[in-house]
């Protein structure tokens, strides 16, 4: 009974519009977690551990410090790849005596000063923490891309370059470059930079032979440090062996570093500075010298809010959890119906219309299943209805186009008229009626649709024939076409009536003899045969009415009737080039047919794109 109407509540949810189901689970997701943050946060702050928190304070400055070394370390091997390069080997030996004026020594031609400068723009461009690096021989000369000195400046006399002398090839961090010659063209502050420099020492005589001088940019050092929080308002300070503070915020506790704070390489002391109570926590590098420390006061109670904001994290994790499991049933409950009804859409699309939606629920994605499936039915309904009268249509109209353009003469008769007129030495009229005659055999074929490419050239030659006993010079003609094309298959009397066209539209209406040409040729799969003219040609206004009516063939139902309207400003009816048109795409589909252009006074072409058709039977 219990399960039954566990059953129960479940169907009412089910059924219930999903805007309810939105708000439940929403309460459920907002309501539940507020209540448990007060819980968390009232237990969390009596649980305030302090040597956690120190642990912790200096994990962070373990981790600082341990950038600071990457970023100095980096410096240090840049300093000792551009020792061993053969160009500044040469610079600092001597044997460049100029580098200013030197000539070409290095690869490529190039001076050896622009060599050294290039070489040296090498390590800028690749790290951007660098603001500039300068060479500097014992003859006090120097190759800088960024750096230059005040004039009257003797640069071996500069404290950076004895201090890096006397550590023999040993890497020195000097800190801020306070009041030194060297000046930067970026125009850095002395504060906005860390020098470092070491010696480059001989191996054999252990002679100095000059210093590398590198920059390196605050910035790294400050973002790694800012990063950090102590509390509300604490945060890290980076000082050098000196007490000389590296890096400090904007507005820091402590000015300056009291003599003596820094007794072992990390502890945890307080100082009182103006009346405040601070904590400090700090960790010296033995590879930089430097020493991160920790400056917040202590009556935040930084280490408390540390601990209460780790519960409060973990609240919000949980928080997360729950909403995910929560929005979870929330997307199924909803996506699983819709996806289904995705599904079957897409089995629908793509012509599967026997696809149905099963479900029993009550609320809008059972109504939108059961309308789907209705709407299907009704397509398919349709779907047949259509078919069935386009079909009905397609043969008819097909039936009538073909019936206007079968011959209905017997060639028997013309057969005897040629035999006769042969016999009383008429053979002009011979000539005439025999081309007759086959005209009207090859157009029969024997009631087949398709005939061969030669039966129909054949056809047209008999046509040409008799159309030149009747026009005499007035008519020429010539037919191209390659051998092995004559072989394929198209509809019969394709070309006759665009020939017909030619000859009564273009070249009658010209003075002078006209030229008609046939050109067949085959490309990318298709048969095009292209019938061209020099006759009157037809003005702009006819042609696109023309193009418009051919290009409207095979798009829609019942243009049957369309073809018998003649054209404006035609004397014919154009009816036979969209007969043409109206049996290929009939046939074969819209993509074939016919196309035409026409200059007036020039003449006309008109193209027929037919497939490449190898049999005689349809569907071959």
């Amino acid at each position: 009974m219990r399960k039954s109407g566990l059953n129960m509540e479940r169907l009412k949810l089910n059924n219930l519009p999903i805007r309810y189901k939105l708000i439940i689970h929403f309460l459920l997701i907002s309501i539940l977690p507020s209540i448990g943050l007060g819980l968390l946060i009232g237990w969390t702050v009596d649980r305030i551990v302090e040597e956690r928190t120190n642990e912790n304070t200096m994990q962070l400055i373990g981790k600082v410090n341990a950038a600071l070394e990457n970023e100095v370390e980096n410096l240090q091997k840049i300093t000792y790849l551009i020792s061993f390069d053969p160009g500044v080997q040469a610079f600092l030996n001597g044997s460049i005596q100029d580098p200013v004026q030197a000539g070409t020594w290095a690869a490529g031609g190039e001076p050896a000063e622009y060599n050294i400068r290039k070489f040296l723009q090498g390590f800028t461009t690749l790290s951007s923490e660098i603001a500039g690096i300068m060479l500097v021989n014992r003859e006090g000369d120097f190759i800088s891309n960024e750096m230059y000195t005040r004039p009257g400046t003797h640069v071996t006399d500069e404290v950076w370059y004895r201090e890096a002398a006397d550590n023999k090839g040993i890497f020195k961090i000097i800190g801020h470059p306070y009041g030194r010659a060297v000046m930067s063209h970026v125009d850095y502050k002395e504060s906005e930079v860390v020098s470092a420099v070491r010696a480059i020492v001989d191996p054999e005589t252990q002679m100095v032979q000059g210093v590398v001088l590198v920059d390196l940019k605050l910035r790294v050092i400050a973002e790694t440090a800012r990063d950090v929080t102590l509390g509300k308002t604490g945060y890290l300070t980076v000082v050098d062996g000196s007490g000389e503070m590296i890096y400090a915020p904007q507005h820091p506790f402590m000015q300056t570093i009291p003599e003596g704070l820094f007794t072992e390489t990390s502890g945890i002391t307080s100082e009182t500075v103006d009346g405040r109570h601070l904590q400090l926590i700090y960790r010296t590098s033995p590879f930089t010298g430097w020493t991160t420390m920790g400056v917040f006061p202590m009556e935040e109670s930084a280490f408390g809010v540390r601990e209460i904001t780790f519960n409060v994290i973990t609240f919000v994790f949980i928080v997360c959890m729950l909403g995910m499991t929560a929005s979870f049933y929330l997307a199924y409950s909803i996506s699983r119906p819709i996806g289904q009804l995705a599904s079957f859409m897409s089995k629908a699309q793509s012509g599967d219309l026997t696809i149905r939606y099963w479900g029993s629920r009550s609320d809008e994605i059972g109504l939108l299943g059961r309308s789907f499936n209705s709407m299907l039915a009704q397509i398919a309904r349709l779907l047949s209805l259509t078919e069935l009268q386009a079909r009905q249509k397609r043969e008819a109209e097909l039936r009538s186009l073909q019936a206007h353009i079968k011959p209905h003469f017997l060639y028997n008769t013309l057969d005897t008229i040629h035999w006769m007129a042969r016999s009383k030495g008429a053979e002009d009229i011979a000539e005439v009626v025999q081309s007759l005659s086959r005209l009207f055999r090859l157009g029969l074929s024997k009631g087949s649709d398709l005939v061969p490419l030669s039966d129909e050239l054949e056809h047209m030659v008999s046509y040409l024939k008799i159309q030149q006993v009747r026009y005499s010079s007035k008519l020429k003609y010539s037919i191209e076409v390659e051998p092995q094309l004559q072989e394929l298959y198209v509809l019969k009397l394709l070309l006759q009536p665009i020939v017909e066209n030619a000859i009564y539209h273009g070249i009658k209406e010209r003075r002078g003899p006209g030229h008609i040409s046939i050109e067949i040729a085959q490309r990318e799969g298709d048969l095009y045969l292209t019938v061209r003219d020099d006759g009157a040609g037809m003005l702009p206004e006819r042609l696109a009415m023309l193009q418009e009516r051919l290009e409207a063939v095979g798009r829609n139902t019942g243009e049957a009737a369309e073809l018998e309207q003649p054209l404006p400003g035609s004397a014919g009816s154009g009816y036979g080039i969209l007969n043409v048109q109206a049996r290929i795409r009939l046939t074969y589909g819209v993509p074939y047919g016919l196309g035409i252009e026409s200059e007036p006074g020039v003449g006309t072409v008109v193209t027929v794109r037919h497939p490449a058709v190898l049999s005689s039977y349809p569907g071959d």
